[in-house]
């Protein structure tokens, strides 16, 4: 059975997807164009409790974003905004407000393939689940994706894992999040991996 699309990206991951440094993607979203979020434990907001995901302004931690590189790995939040929520709730307890590290910062699943239709960051929109032209699947788009990966990442560590990595590359460009099954994606890499010598990948 397949696996669902991912949930979270790291920032370091979407700043390899898209080839641009993460000081970008903290500017598109001080602007309001893409979303950064994180997970917290209980904190108080005046009288109202908030924990779990929620959305954070990254100008209140900007120096973790320096495009240098010289900033912390760790700042306090003051201020969160729930995901279902407009209004930005203040930090009243703790008083320091909230711990976050850089690595925790993330951009969930469906932010990631809403940003990358609305910008057409591969060149290409879905039109419906991933489908081509001729009313199946793109796996000529597969191919290129196939080569981009070999040449800028080298190969996956399993054929598994790289079945994983193409169904997130084809729900990511459908409207629907929709994606092919393990065997039909597995049927057309098998060549490829035959022709990379990819021995006896594990599955």
């Amino acid at each position: 059975m397949a696996l669902p699309p991912r949930v979270f990206f790291t920032l370091q991951e979407i700043a390899d997807r898209w080839g641009c440094p993460v000081s970008d993607m903290a500017g598109w979203a001080a602007m309001g164009t893409l979303k950064i979020v994180t997970g917290i434990p209980p904190i108080e907001c005046g009288e109202l409790r908030v924990a779990g995901l929620v959305q954070i302004q990254p100008t209140d931690v900007l120096p973790m974003f320096r495009r240098c590189g010289t900033g912390p790995h760790e700042a306090h939040l003051k201020r969160v905004r729930q995901l279902d929520r407009e209004d930005w709730l203040y930090i009243t307890a703790p008083e320091e407000g909230v711990l976050v590290s850089f690595s925790d910062l993330l951009i969930l699943g469906q932010e990631v393939q809403r940003f990358e239709v609305v910008h057409n960051i591969f060149g290409r929109v879905a039109e419906s689940a991933g489908l081509g032209d001729d009313g199946d699947y793109d796996w000529t788009g597969m191919n290129v994706e196939i080569t981009r990966r070999v040449f800028e990442e080298g190969l996956p560590k399993s054929q598994g894992e790289w079945i994983r990595e193409l169904q997130d590359w084809f729900a990511a460009r459908s409207e629907t999040g929709d994606f092919p099954d393990e065997r039909s994606i597995r049927r057309r890499l098998t060549p490829i991996l035959k022709a990379l010598k990819f021995k006896n990948p594990p599955r």
